[in-house]
């Protein structure tokens, strides 16, 4: 098992299951296709994740400052450092602790994504 799984196993340890099967499913109802689906959890985190925070990626803190979904439909965390600005799959951005207010919608959807 990789740090990032067990960071990733760690993390939804905190949510119940039953809990983040009502996110996932709040997310995606009414959504056909991934594309559809991609927008739903957009319009969640954009509705319920609390902007911007701070992350550490590698040793170098970053403040997260929106999310995007890009045309292939990852959704990613625009990371920002003095001028410049890295883009980060929701998937692979490490979470900070404490974690900030809504950061249960990213572990439900990553759940999503490591589920398709």
């Amino acid at each position: 098992m990789t740090l990032t799984t067990k960071a990733r196993k760690k993390a939804t340890n905190r949510i119940s299951k039953a809990r983040l099967a009502e996110m996932i499913e709040e997310a995606t109802v009414d959504a056909y296709g991934e594309s559809e689906q991609a927008t739903g959890w957009f319009t969640v985190l954009e509705d319920n994740l609390e902007l911007p925070f701070e992350t550490e990626v590698l040793g170098v803190v970053l403040r997260v400052t929106r999310i995007d979904q890009r045309d292939d439909d990852r959704l990613v965390a625009i990371c920002v450092r003095g001028r410049g600005k890295q883009a980060i799959g929701l998937v692979d951005l490490p979470l900070p602790t404490p974690m900030p207010p809504g950061v249960e919608w990213i572990e439900a959807y990553r759940l999503w994504r490591g589920g398709r």
